[in-house]
């Protein structure tokens, strides 16, 4: 029988091993594209060699355990208060590599001003959001990022627009921020989206040792739990609801 590494092209390959990727078990939901992304940070951070001098901030919700697979410095943060406590660590440390993680619950939520305004400052640090379009931790709430439609635990018939409000597109704001240099929205559903997303992370990554602004690096995610669906079922409802409304691509880049 043929090693399946045989077969998968290198540039394909997604879980291969990194030493900055711990060997504890994903509590992730099988198909949740958080473990994709941490692994995606975990290969990037090691391909820079610089494990030693990258500090991560995890607020709450289901980015809450990033500590407990990526081996770095970590803090964690109140909910929706790690763009400020970044900040800190940033002009404390300016010699570290400071990003956060947070989803959009925490983020574009009850986070709105502190990323905003950490934006609009234009803190050297890396702001990585994992956009689900729901509460994933918590029992599948309405988000702000919940399209309009989308049935949640608090949304039964959908989201609506003159009860729930609209859609927040969040990462459009921050992009005419002065103090943002580089804002992009990607994906992790296949190879290809991964690629482009590790390709993102560390431009943002090397964007902050440059004293270029913050870089903001959306991702586009599924919560197949969340959404009552199958991991194949939630990647195919993505690809023909979120990106639509949410996008794939650079949205400024100085």
């Amino acid at each position: 029988m043929m090693d399946i590494n045989e077969i998968i092209k290198p540039e394909n390959k997604v879980y291969g091993k990194t030493p900055i990727l711990k060997d504890n078990i994903l509590h992730y939901c099988p198909g949740c594209s958080h473990g994709v992304v941490h692994k995606i940070i975990a290969e990037v951070i090691e391909e820079m060699g610089i494990q030693d001098k990258t500090i991560g901030i995890s607020p709450v919700g289901c980015s809450v355990f990033a500590y407990n697979y990526l081996d770095i410095d970590w803090q964690q943060a109140a909910h929706g208060r790690a763009p400020a406590l970044a900040t800190a660590t940033k002009r404390l440390m300016p010699d570290k590599y400071v990003f956060t993680y947070q989803g959009d619950g925490d983020l574009a939520s009850i986070g709105t001003a502190e990323v905003m305004h950490a934006c609009n400052r234009g803190e050297n640090i890396v702001i990585i959001f994992i956009n689900n379009a729901i509460y994933g931790m918590t029992g599948g709430q309405m988000a702000p990022t919940t399209l309009l439609g989308q049935v949640t635990a608090t949304t039964p018939y959908g989201r609506k627009a003159e009860l729930n409000g609209y859609p927040l597109k969040i990462t459009e704001l921050i992009a005419q921020l002065e103090g943002t240099c580089y804002v992009t929205r990607q994906s992790v559903q296949n190879p290809a989206a991964v690629r482009k997303t590790k390709k993102a992370i560390r431009k943002a990554f090397e964007n902050s040792m440059m004293k270029k602004g913050t870089s903001f690096v959306e991702v586009v995610s599924t919560c197949n739990s969340g959404w009552k669906v199958t991991p194949v079922q939630a990647n195919k409802w993505m690809e023909e609801n979120m990106f639509p409304f949410y996008p794939l691509g650079d949205m400024k880049d100085r």
